[in-house]
């Protein structure tokens, strides 16, 4: 008895063979290609006419039997087999052996039993033939006509509904259009497991002590629960794209080494009613099958947006259903489940009040945009895989690309190898980096642009006079690169190194908004007219201008009151008076006012450096900090700095371009 039982045990169960299309298509095959060659002996007979049968074959005596089928109007002839072969030609060069072997059409007009009693008494009493009349029913035929739309229905459901199934189902449950309810989560754990560590995340110090405590609760809960502590159940990860909140989360998956479940918001969100909230419902049961684990949802707010705001103006949305569902089983695990759910936002503003309660997710971990320092350490990762230069400095890199975010310098890095390899370069070099950053801020260079000599004035001017504010200005941005070279939408391009800094005074703000308007001003002093070139610039002022007014209280009339809403995503809401408003235009166009006055008095005092910067540009196309240096001198420290040495200004920086559509000058 053991053994036998031993033996059953080692020979395990058979594998099951799966369905195979191959199956019906090999045996139809078959079947056509003997029909092909062999079914002339015993196939279908050949269509003829009435008169070839009485003037040919029955004169002949080749004739054996005519049947009349009396309900399809139709006479089949069947020839002797001794004459056969005069019509081998007709059956494809084969003879065959079974009848009957030609067929025509009787009309209601024809006489069967007068014509061929005649053809038939004409004939010598050897050659006559036997005339038959019987009445046919094709079983087969009205079983297929009943047959037929079953058929076709049953291959349509397993040709093109399996295939559509398995892309509506997802991945769990193996798929099926029955299984469209099953979690659609990719699951890593130790077979698949995800090789990212947190030495593979530059920067992000502060939120990867976050998450790596985390990891310390999955590995050792004990430590914490001892004093009394509970596990956190949940971390939202909250930054503006591409700072690297999803490769964090990889981070955690490659350092946890428990499961991970990793799917997107958008995932549960289906065109079918209540798919999404099964899908929630399957995947948290998953989760607590194989807790300790955790659950990464990327870009939650395709779920998690506040009830009452979805698009669809709905209170029975299907988006709030799912909402509903995953609010209820991320509140619903016991205290130690081990179960830590993960998800990542750039809109943590418009996320449900209830989903970002503590008790589900409470912590939130801000992803910020990397500074100096980060930006450096980011830069050696994605370097670490070029050709460089000997003696590249990662430093000056990072402090040309303020504001760039990890996926940006990633971008960089790879578009500086393109553009080395495209100019058939042993090594990445500096150069090339910039030639990159440049690229993505401001765009690709239009060298074979047309542009009239009197609209290319215009635009120098116009570019010279942003670079004489900007210079001039101590608040305003230092102005770093001037190009006149098309480049992108934009006729021209200036370079900023905008100041890395948390808070801006209304100083600031003014002086910025002066070297914006200072290329419309130049036009105005030098031409005499304005033109469409300065489109972007007075967009960006007046955005700013109103910014200051209705959101920073920067007005004394308006007074300290800040009109912006967070949550108002459709700007529905108006909190002030038709009064206010106008006030508020008063307030704006006096700020935008008080900029071009200042403009205007740094461009008539310096008239002579931007006759100057202006025809370099004409005579260049390019130029630099050194020429702003040449011209007006070293540029004038901020209140309470030091003026920097000639040496420590870069030569090219980050761009700010304006942005001006094909049609501006």
């Amino acid at each position: 008895m053991a053994k036998q039982t031993n033996n059953k045990r080692g020979k395990g169960k058979a594998p099951q063979p799966k369905f195979n299309a191959i199956w019906i298509y090999v045996p139809l095959l078959i079947m056509i290609g003997y029909m092909y060659f062999f079914g002339a002996n015993g196939g279908d007979p050949l269509k003829t006419e009435w008169y070839k049968v009485k003037e040919q074959m029955i004169p002949q005596g080749d004739v054996e039997k005519v049947t009349f089928i009396t309900n399809q109007h139709r006479a089949e002839v069947s020839i002797k087999t001794d004459s056969l072969g005069k019509y081998k030609n007709m059956f494809g060069g084969r003879e065959p052996k079974y009848g009957p072997h030609f067929y025509f059409i009787v009309s209601s007009n024809f006489d069967s039993e007068q014509q061929l009693e005649e053809a038939r008494a004409a004939l010598p009493q050897e050659k006559r033939f036997s005339i038959e009349t019987e009445e046919r029913t094709n079983y087969w035929g009205r079983v297929l006509d009943w047959l037929l739309l079953p058929i076709i229905i049953l291959a349509i459901w397993f040709f093109a509904l399996r295939n559509m199934s398995k892309n509506v189902g997802g991945g769990g449950g193996g798929g099926g259009i029955f299984n469209v309810g099953k979690s659609q989560a990719k699951l890593f754990d130790k077979d698949n497991h995800i090789k990212v560590t947190f030495k593979d995340v530059a920067g992000l110090e502060e939120a990867k002590v976050e998450v790596m405590e985390i990891v310390d609760f999955l590995r050792n809960p004990a430590k914490y629960t001892a004093l009394g502590g509970k596990i956190p159940k949940g971390a939202l990860l909250v930054g503006p794209p591409g700072t690297g909140k999803t490769l964090l989360a990889k981070a955690v998956a490659g350092e946890a080494n428990v499961p991970f479940f990793s799917i997107s918001g958008s995932d549960f969100v289906e065109m079918f009613v209540g798919v999404g909230a099964s899908r929630v419902r399957d995947l948290f049961k998953q989760a607590k099958e194989k807790a300790p684990c955790i659950v990464f949802i990327d870009e939650i707010d395709a779920v998690g947006r506040a009830r009452g705001k979805n698009t669809g103006f709905s209170s029975n949305d299907e988006r709030e259903n799912t909402l509903n569902q995953l609010l209820t089983e991320m509140d619903g695990f016991g205290t130690n489940s081990g179960v830590i759910i993960l998800a990542a936002t750039n809109r943590a503003d418009i996320l449900d009040k209830a989903l970002m309660r503590a008790g589900r997710f409470d912590r939130q971990i801000h992803v910020d945009l990397p500074e100096l320092k980060e930006r450096e350490e980011i830069f050696k990762v994605h370097l670490a895989k070029l050709k460089l230069e000997p003696g590249l400095d990662t430093t000056f890199l990072s402090k040309q690309t303020p504001g760039f975010s990890g996926a940006d310098i990633a971008n960089v890095c790879n578009e500086a190898a393109l553009i080395a390899a495209r100019k058939n370069k042993k090594y990445v070099e500096k150069q090339d980096f910039l030639d990159a950053i440049d690229r993505i801020v401001g765009g690709l260079e239009k060298r074979s642009k047309i542009i009239p000599p009197a609209e290319k004035k215009t635009i120098a001017f116009h570019e010279a006079g942003h670079a004489t504010v900007s210079w001039l200005l101590p608040n305003a941005n230092p102005l770093l690169k001037v190009t006149i070279i098309p480049r992108g939408k934009a006729l021209g391009a200036a370079w900023y190194l905008p100041e890395e800094r948390q808070i801006t005074t209304k100083e600031q703000m003014m002086e910025e908004m002066a070297a914006t308007i200072g290329g419309r001003v130049a036009e105005e002093i030098v031409n005499g007219r304005i033109s469409t070139g300065a489109l972007s610039d007075l967009e960006k002022i007046t955005k700013q201008a109103y910014a200051m007014v209705s959101y920073f209280g920067m007005s004394e009339k308006v007074g300290h009151l800040s009109f912006y809403d967070s949550q108002d995503d459709y700007g529905f809401s108006k909190p002030y008076s038709e009064k206010t408003a106008e006030l508020i235009d008063r307030e704006a166009r006096e700020l935008i006012d008080a900029a071009h006055k200042k403009a205007h008095e740094v461009l008539e005092a310096n008239m002579d450096g931007l006759t100057k910067l202006a025809n370099l540009l004409l005579e260049r196309e390019v130029i630099f900090t050194e020429d702003m240096e040449n011209i007006f001198g070293p540029r004038k420290p901020k209140e309470g700095e030091e003026a920097p040495a000639a040496t420590e200004l870069p030569e090219k920086a980050d761009a700010e371009t304006d942005n001006k559509p094909a049609t501006e000058n």
